[in-house]
């Protein structure tokens, strides 16, 4: 008998990397391809995907990839294409207009020619033999967002990535409650839910009460009104450029992410910018300071960015003033509190007058439904099976706290697996069918899935506690122990610290000599070295700074 099996290859109890298999008899399904961030333990790691080792190996057993939906056009739903599609086949990608400008943007960029194909709301979509697929209009942060039905031959499957139940949106496309209500008729077998917000008790308020407060701050600035938001967030740059149309300013966009995703947008009649309002970056000093809005990546204090740039003066455009106001449209996203606190500080010191949501709470709104908000729709589905996703773990076990059991789910209903496991169903039955071992690969410049947990443990080594150089000359062949070097880098300052120096000195001086009496290999005698002394160090002073030794003829 088949099983429709479901798949989370970004793994589970995360907010990003978001991709999931649906597979049933030779077919799968994939819906999204997302990036993830990197933690703090993870120094010098652009960005993290997900790991396709389940799909490759099911491809050389002769599945086939029958298609992608995407649901929305943020990146930790769309920003793995470019990485992953080159090491899989050829098969239609699906998505509302705005979601595929920008996947195909995403896909240019990494050099990979692939088309999306832009569906309609609530048509059938047949895709293989085994599925078809219908998208549902629903209110998020970035316009276009959808949620899917997918019709198997287990059942019907409602997969409701991020929303909120916006009753105002900017663009005025309200969520679609009345087909969605609809599916109640139909026996959902299991429903996908957003749970990110669920500790929230109270409806998020709409996106469209930022307008006013954006409206209010520019007003009162004397220079350039600098905005940063996310990139992405086309509802806010459309309401920012509503408020610079009012007060008689042009609007210029600066750096790469905004840049190409207001070109995208604009294309697709997503964003409205009056003729003659927008100007390119390279003219800004041409217009006075009064009479220029400023749109600027950067919202969360990325290192590198445009924004960043520009607040330690080495944006070669942008150049921040005291008369500037500059507005933080976002809250850190979990794990970025320093930088982009630090940001805000760094302004603030040099007595920048700079807004942000902790001083003006309506400059921001979550795009990420309340407690309330997923009750709602939770109670227009009613599914057989309900499973939280798109959240930590605190968020999965509080949503059926806070939100299934006050429906009368009971836990057996609820679905939280563990992260790698396959779930399935059965003759219409929840079962865990395997476990398999997700390992985010991980994308370090031009490299991808080439620096591993050693690299990493080096580099935190390094971050944490320096280096340490041991250099051994060698004369004519002939080891000289007495004249051994130490030279170290972020670990002790050397004339404070001779103790430490000559410990090291002995010790390497004991260890090669004991180690020559029954090995001339110096490969081996290096490791030694390089592991000996560091365990030794620790026991003396508590640090284990890297430490690497080196054989040099002189």
């Amino acid at each position: 008998m088949s099983k429709l099996k479901i798949i989370p290859l970004g793994g589970m109890g995360k907010v990003t990397q978001n991709m999931f298999l649906y597979e049933y008899e030779n077919e799968i399904l994939i819906v999204d391809c997302g990036i993830g961030f990197p933690d703090s333990y993870m120094p010098g790691v652009d960005i993290l995907i997900p790991d396709i080792s389940y799909l490759l190996k099911r491809i050389d057993e002769g599945k086939i990839i029958a298609g992608m939906l995407l649901s929305h056009g943020h990146d930790d739903h769309i920003a793995a294409l470019p990485y992953l599609l080159s090491d899989l086949p050829e098969f239609p990608i699906f998505a509302s207009p705005l979601t595929a400008g920008f996947a195909e943007q995403r896909m240019k960029d990494g050099k990979i020619n692939r088309v999306v194909t832009v569906v309609k709301d609530n048509a059938d979509i047949k895709i293989g033999e085994y599925f078809s697929v219908k998208f549902f209009p629903i209110t998020h942060s970035v316009p276009d967002t959808r949620h899917i039905t997918i019709n198997t031959p287990e059942g019907l499957i409602y997969h409701g990535s991020d929303f909120k139940l916006d009753p105002n949106p900017v663009d005025g496309v309200i969520s679609d409650l009345e087909h969605i209500a609809q599916l109640a008729n139909e026996n959902i077998l299991c429903m996908m839910i957003d749970c990110l917000r669920v500790e929230c008790p109270t409806w998020v308020e709409s996106e469209s009460l930022t307008g006013p407060a954006i409206d209010s701050v520019m007003a009162e600035t004397k220079g350039k009104l600098i905005m940063t938001l996310m990139s992405s967030h086309i509802h806010r740059i459309q309401q920012t450029i509503n408020a610079a149309q009012k007060y008689g300013r042009k609007v210029v966009f600066i750096g790469r992410s905004v840049e190409q995703n207001v070109t995208v947008a604009t294309r697709l009649g997503k964003l409205i910018i009056p003729h003659g309002m927008k100007i390119d970056k390279k003219h800004i000093e041409d217009i006075v300071d009064n009479k220029l809005c400023v749109i600027v990546a950067g919202s969360q204090g990325q290192e590198g960015s445009s924004l960043m740039r520009a607040v330690y003066g080495e944006h070669r455009i942008l150049r921040i003033k005291k008369t500037d106001t500059v507005i933080f449209s976002a809250n850190a996203i979990p794990g970025n509190e320093l930088s982009y606190y630090g940001a805000i500080d760094e302004l603030c010191r040099n007595k920048i007058h700079v807004v942000y949501p902790d001083v003006m709470p309506n400059l921001h709104k979550s795009g990420h439904a309340s407690a309330p908000e997923q009750q709602e729709l939770l109670g227009l589905v009613k599914p057989k099976y309900v499973m939280p996703i798109g959240g930590d773990d605190r968020h999965r076990f509080k949503f059926f706290e806070l939100v299934a059991s006050k429906l009368g789910f009971d836990e057996k209903h609820v679905l939280i697996p563990d992260s790698g496991e396959i779930i399935g169903f059965e003759n219409r039955e929840y079962l865990v069918l395997d476990q398999i071992n997700l390992k985010a690969q991980i994308i370090d410049g031009l490299g991808i899935g080439d620096v591993g947990p050693k690299v990493l443990k080096d580099r935190r080594s390094l971050g944490q506690a320096g280096i340490v150089a041991v250099i051994i000359p060698r004369i004519k062949g002939k080891l000289d122990l007495g004249k051994i070097e130490v030279v170290s880098r972020g670990f002790v300052f050397m004339r404070e610290a001779k103790d430490v120096i000559q410990f090291i000195k002995t010790e390497t001086a004991k260890l090669v000599t004991d180690e020559l009496r029954k090995n001339t290999n110096l490969q081996i005698i290096q490791s030694l070295i390089e592991k000996r002394i560091s365990r030794r160090l620790y026991k003396i002073i508590r640090r284990e700074p890297m430490i690497v030794s080196v054989f040099m003829d002189v």
